[in-house]
């Protein structure tokens, strides 16, 4: 930013006076971008047609930073309803765009990747750009090549919040990428795309990407687990996970893995679960979809999985501290409306985190035998404390998984069965 003199050049008078009133112009011109709103700027922009000059760049420019320049500026204006409806709909820049997928530059990616999930999360646009990815199939293998290669953490997760977006958006588009984008490109390829892609498959590329995120990035963890659990929606995406080649066996590992070790651990204060929430109901979730069908796979023989059934009573136990404290926070909230709407919002998630954790529980416990509750006993996963909890939140729903568990149980601690039946009634009258 270096200022020149004009006292400093040898100029005649009236070049001096000229040069003089244009530096005056520019100080004047900066001095107005800089007392614009952002929204003021990027109107000023479409005015002398930045996306067409963009285009230009995108065809001819080789440098790599200009590009993502270009991209940043066109997310910022994206970021207005009538300048993202104008972007949307210009059909080249929209193909051009998405080419910009299949960059091999990190920062430009995660610049388009920026620019697509604004316009996505613009209900006015959001369809015409679910269209146009759908009619583009080599987005698909461009995903898929971040996801199952890219070690950039911000990338992985700004791509992920895409996918998540559009799973959620159109089941269809979703489908097609279970099946491996049944329809291949027809054009020719983009010049800049990744050479001879291999044949991706959707759930290893959600599964990879997740692995790179989890130690670095919790929200970018909770996205990739609810991409997994928007998969089992349908039932092609529950046959994904569970027939690939290694039956399921890596997805259940990672899930176990998280639910067991890392996330609402012992020594976690109970109120983790409140943060927690969002990703344990989705990773339950998807556990409790494999469950249910595929019971005859190794890894989900409860032997292997006694505690799986510990961090389940766990949680419960938790958000029965976290109930309690919401009670307590609405009877002492006097701040209106908005803190009662905040206490309802915590309220309904951890409902439905209880509901997807006691499904999951009941159908557990009804696998149980006597070897796998003796197992249990001794390593401290079931105990009267254990049981209580899980008979209390299962309790009258799930009746017959609790009164199977009891049979099972008489046989390999009687002393606790009988201490339950005291404890529940209502499972001594069916006894």
């Amino acid at each position: 930013h270096d200022t020149l003199s004009l006292t400093s050049l040898r100029l005649s008078p009236c070049a001096a006076r000229k040069g003089l009133i244009l530096h005056l112009e520019i100080v004047e011109a900066h001095l107005l971008l800089h007392s614009l709103s952002p929204q003021d700027v990027a109107l000023f922009l479409q005015e002398f047609n930045a996306p067409d000059i963009f285009m230009g760049v995108f065809a001819k420019s080789k440098c790599p930073r200009l590009t993502e320049i270009c991209v940043g500026i066109l997310g910022n204006m994206a970021c207005f309803q009538d300048i993202c409806m104008s972007i949307s709909k210009d059909e080249n820049l929209g193909q051009v765009l998405l080419q910009r997928l299949c960059d091999s530059d990190s920062p430009t990616l995660l610049e388009t990747s920026r620019l697509l999930l604004t316009c996505l999360s613009q209900p006015e646009v959001a369809n015409v750009w679910v269209e146009r990815i759908r009619e583009n199939p080599s987005v698909y293998d461009c995903v898929c090549f971040i996801m199952s290669s890219s070690t950039n953490v911000e990338l992985l997760v700004k791509v992920g919040e895409v996918v998540d977006k559009l799973f959620d958006l159109d089941e269809e588009l979703m489908l097609n990428w279970i099946k491996n984008g049944t329809c291949r490109p027809v054009g020719p390829s983009v010049d800049d795309s990744p050479e001879e892609l291999p044949d991706f498959k959707i759930v290893p590329c959600i599964l990879e990407a997740a692995k790179q995120v989890r130690s670095d990035n919790p929200e970018g963890l909770d996205v990739y687990m609810h991409i997994l659990q928007l998969l089992t929606t349908v039932d092609e995406g529950i046959q994904a996970i569970v027939q690939a080649p290694d039956g399921g066996k890596e997805t259940w590992s990672l899930l176990y893995d998280l639910v067991c070790h890392e996330l609402c651990q012992p020594d976690d204060p109970p109120i983790i679960v409140q943060e927690q929430k969002t990703v344990l109901a989705s990773i339950l979730s998807v556990l409790s979809a494999m469950f249910a069908s595929q019971t005859e796979q190794e890894y989900t023989k409860m032997r292997k999985n006694m505690p799986l059934i510990g961090s389940l009573v766990r949680i419960l136990q938790y958000m029965e501290g976290c109930g309690r404290r919401s009670v307590d926070n609405s009877k002492e909230s006097e701040q209106g409306e908005t803190g009662k709407a905040d206490v309802n919002e915590e309220d309904f998630h951890l409902k439905i985190l209880k509901d997807i954790c006691c499904e999951l529980l009941s159908n557990m416990l009804q696998e149980l035998t006597k070897e796998n509750t003796l197992e249990g006993l001794h390593q401290g996963h079931l105990n009267e404390q254990t049981c209580s909890c899980a008979f209390q939140n299962l309790l009258p729903l799930y009746f017959a998984s609790v009164e199977s568990f009891l049979e099972v149980l008489r046989e390999a601690d009687q002393t606790l069965a009988d201490n339950l039946e005291k404890r529940f009634p209502s499972l001594k009258v069916h006894a």
